[in-house]
């Protein structure tokens, strides 16, 4: 029998850089000869990243509780045309945003009861957990100023109140506190490099404690990367439109 592949997520507030820092792990997974499926919630199926539109439009008028089960269907969804068979098929699974996102968002920054939305989360995934997570932090102040500049003010959410992306922030890092195994806070550095490198260091020990055979280790593969010019290629390009757009028409991106 095949073994069940890994699960890494990849979790933070608006503009921490999550996309990108996702993008460059990806890189260093698949020269490590791992088999990635890099994803992101909402989306990652034709379905979820239509209702990724609904949820994200600037000037949706969406109730909280709505708001909640719209993601948990898209993540069910997701889950189970995605996610699941990839694991089981011995694949990598990086995935922009989990079920920690729905209780930082809509449990603390929405204030819906935590103890119903731990249950919906189980529900939608049965009880499929990331064997690891990436927990980036940045000042809020910063985050949404990164988020807002991307287009006209940001999306729906980046568009909220500071306190409550304020809130949020607390939430993850109760998240933290109480699965310290599991999730991994990677503080904020002025600069890309600077993030992707901590990124590595701790994807790096993980791999290693699970006895993972490391191809190319953090250190040699961000002095090669920094040598030759990728990580500045990869991040200067303006998100004029997302790579995930493709989802529409083939279902996931699995990148290059």
């Amino acid at each position: 029998m095949k073994k069940r592949g890994l699960f890494i997520s990849v979790e933070g507030g608006d503009g921490a850089g999550k996309s990108t820092q996702a993008r460059l792990l990806a890189g260093w997974l698949r020269r490590g000869g791992m088999d990635v499926v890099h994803t992101r919630e909402p989306g990652g199926t034709s379905i979820a990243e239509a209702v990724r539109r609904v949820l994200l439009r600037p000037g949706g008028r969406v109730s909280p509780m709505t708001e909640l089960f719209l993601y948990e269907a898209a993540r069910a969804q997701h889950v189970a045309e995605i996610i699941a068979p990839a694991l089981k098929a011995g694949k990598t699974v990086l995935c922009e945003r989990y079920t920690d996102a729905t209780e930082a968002y809509q449990g603390w920054g929405r204030c819906l009861p935590l103890d119903q939305i731990r249950t919906l989360n189980r529900i939608a995934t049965g009880g499929l957990q990331p064997d690891l997570t990436l927990l980036l932090e940045a000042p809020v102040a910063d985050g949404l100023r990164r988020a807002r500049s991307r287009g006209k003010g940001g999306d729906r959410l980046e568009r909220e109140p500071d306190l409550f992306h304020r809130r949020v922030r607390v939430g993850y890092r109760a998240i933290a506190k109480r699965e310290p195994r599991r999730v991994k806070i990677v503080s904020w550095a002025t600069g890309v490099e600077k993030v992707h490198e901590k990124v590595l260091l701790v994807v790096e020990r993980f791999l290693t404690g699970c006895g993972f055979k490391i191809r190319e280790t953090a250190r040699a593969s961000f002095d090669r990367l920094r040598m030759s010019g990728f990580v500045e290629a990869r991040t200067s390009v303006k998100r004029t439109g997302s790579p995930f757009d493709k989802l529409r028409v083939s279902g996931i991106r699995r990148g290059s």
